[in-house]
């Protein structure tokens, strides 16, 4: 879009808290896509009497749930079993959705990848209000229990077809309603994945699911506040409600505690919506133009513009985690990937970063 483009009128903005239930299939997926669909226009019937709603967001594990956590199961089977296409079936089914709602979507799905068929990532994407997949992101950082694969345990190969820019690993999308960027879940946990995204320009940054106990001491919301602060950015966290585990399961569990929030580019939470229990939503104004003035005018909140970049490039010169690990195999599972966890925090020690405890 170009500079002269017609203002950016303030619309609402909803992250969505739906019930979700594990799958074991991609047939399992249908159930939770009708069930988002309900609660998408059920929230625009009761919010669009403010503003015209421009954008709905869709937390982690809404679309399968978190099967692979969860059971342990393999790289391979998982692929076999539940991983999606983009584009495919569930994001036609999305697509429709985005066109009867005439609204953005963003969602995400753990993915099959053209370029290595052997490998699943975690992926965000982005769904404009014509049904077409207009922006993917793949996360950037998982935790010690997600088999997903990531672009920096296949970097050789993910550099020599897309490059290493900012692009390549912190896209932006620039759409009717602003600069929108992604990150997911853990990446939000690190304040590198919202800096990449907001040097490339996001303006509002879409950060799903957080697990309990996480939620309810606080982690989740000084994450979500200090990232949009830090970067002049809005930020839509839709977290789920309650979560059967799987179709079989016969009671559902609060897992994730709900709390999705909407927090503006000051860090002031706009609305959040705390139960994780029935399905809900969290809703706020988001204004663009609003954001863009303050960045240009403001000589404090502002943070970008005071980067001198040169000395923080220094904290990051040698590295710490071993990249292209899954180059020529796929991601471990549970027990094998501890060690590699282990491993990685011995060698903080080792660099003399961290100091040992006192040995009794």
């Amino acid at each position: 879009m170009s500079d002269d483009a017609l203002p950016i009128e303030p619309y609402m903005a909803l992250a969505l808290q739906p019930v979700m239930v594990g799958a074991d299939t991609r047939a399992d997926i249908g159930p939770n896509l009708e069930h988002i669909a309900e609660l998408a226009f059920a929230a625009k019937n009761v919010t669009e009497i403010e503003l015209p709603v421009k954008l709905y967001t869709i937390p982690e594990g809404a679309l399968q749930g978190f099967t692979d956590e969860i059971f342990d199961w393999s790289h391979a089977d998982y692929i076999e079993r539940l991983a999606i296409d983009i584009p495919g079936k569930e994001t036609a089914f999305l697509g429709d959705l985005a066109r009867g709602l005439n609204a953005y979507i963003i969602a995400q799905a753990k993915v099959t990848h053209p370029e290595f068929p052997e490998r699943f990532f975690n992926c965000a994407f982005v769904i404009d209000p014509q049904g077409e997949v207009v922006h993917k992101h793949y996360k950037l950082q998982v935790f010690a229990r997600e088999h997903s694969t990531v672009p920096h345990d296949l970097w050789d190969r993910w550099v020599e077809l897309y490059g290493e820019s900012l692009d390549a690993f912190f896209p932006v999308v620039d759409t009717e309603i602003g600069r929108l960027g992604c990150m997911i879940c853990m990446e939000g946990s690190f304040p590198e994945i919202a800096r990449g995204l907001a040097m490339n320009g996001a303006e509002l940054l879409y950060r799903p699911s957080y697990p309990e106990p996480y939620v309810s001491n606080g982690l989740w919301e000084v994450q979500n506040r200090a990232r949009a602060l830090d970067n002049t950015c809005y930020l839509v966290a839709p977290n789920p409600a309650s979560y059967k585990p799987s179709a079989k399961s016969q009671f559902p569990l609060d897992m994730f505690g709900g709390n999705s929030m909407i927090v503006d580019y000051q860090g002031r939470i706009l609305s959040n919506h705390a139960s994780g229990g029935a399905a809900s939503y969290a809703g706020a104004i988001i204004d663009i133009e609003g954001l863009r003035k303050y960045r240009q005018e403001s000589m404090w909140g502002n943070w970008l513009k005071d980067l001198r970049t040169e000395q923080y490039r220094l904290i990051y010169e040698q590295p710490l985690y071993e990249k292209n690990r899954c180059i020529d195999q796929p991601p471990l599972k549970h027990a094998a990937n501890d060690e590699v966890v282990r491993g990685a925090v011995e060698r903080v020690f080792e660099r003399g970063i961290w100091k040992r405890p006192a040995k009794k």
